[in-house]
C-alpha cells in the first residue's frame, strides 16, 4: 500500500513537544479558510511511498516522536492505520495527529476510528480563521483542542491532554 505525503519534516518542533518527525499527508476534505498548507487538500498533489518506506524514515531517528498532520491523515485512514500500528509494534514513539474531525465524530465512525487505537494525542478540529490564536501551543485556532486519545476511549467521551512544557 502506497500513501501519498506532501513532505517529511526531520527534528521539528511545532508538531508537538520535543523532537518529532512529522509526515504531512495529501488529501483533504475540510478546506478550512485560511489554512496553512491549501496545497495539502489534493491526494494528487504528493508523492507516493510506501509504509515500509515511511516506517524507515520514522525510525531512522531514535529521539524523534512521531507527528501526522497533513491535509487530514484520516483522509487516508487505512494506510495510516497500517503505518500507525507498524510505528507502535516497532518503537515506542508517542504519535499525535492533527485532524479536521473532531474526536467524536472520529469515534462514532468504524471506518475512521481504526485509527485512534495507534494515536496518543489528536489535535481535532477545524482550523477556524475568526479564532486563530498564537498563544494556544501546538493549535492553530481556539476550537482546537489536543485529545488524550487513550484517556479518551476508556471514558468514551473527549478527555483533554495534559500538556505539561
Amino acid at each position: 500500500m502506497k500513501l501519498s505525503v506532501l513532505r517529511v519534516v526531520y527534528d521539528t518542533i511545532v508538531d508537538g513537544p520535543g523532537l518529532r518527525t512529522s509526515i504531512y499527508f495529501a488529501g483533504c476534505t475540510h478546506h478550512c479558510r485560511g489554512c496553512h498548507n491549501p496545497v495539502s487538500w489534493n491526494v494528487n498533489n504528493g508523492n507516493l511511498m510506501t509504509i515500509n518506506e515511511l516506517l524507515d524514515v520514522v525510525l531512522d531517528s531514535d529521539f524523534n516522536n512521531v507527528t501526522f498532520s497533513g491535509g487530514d491523515p484520516f483522509y487516508q485512514v487505512e494506510g495510516v492505520t497500517q503505518l500507525a500500528k507498524e510505528i507502535k509494534s516497532h518503537s515506542n514513539k508517542t504519535i499525535w495527529c492533527y485532524s479536521g474531525y473532531r474526536f467524536e465524530d472520529i469515534l462514532s465512525n468504524s471506518k475512521l476510528s481504526q485509527l485512534l487505537t495507534y494515536i496518543d494525542v489528536l489535535v481535532d478540529g477545524p482550523f477556524i480563521e475568526e479564532q486563530k490564536v498564537d498563544n494556544k501551543p501546538f493549535v492553530g485556532s481556539s476550537n482546537q483542542r489536543l485529545i488524550d486519545v487513550a484517556a479518551s476511549l476508556r471514558e468514551g467521551r473527549a478527555i483533554n491532554f495534559d500538556l505539561e512544557l
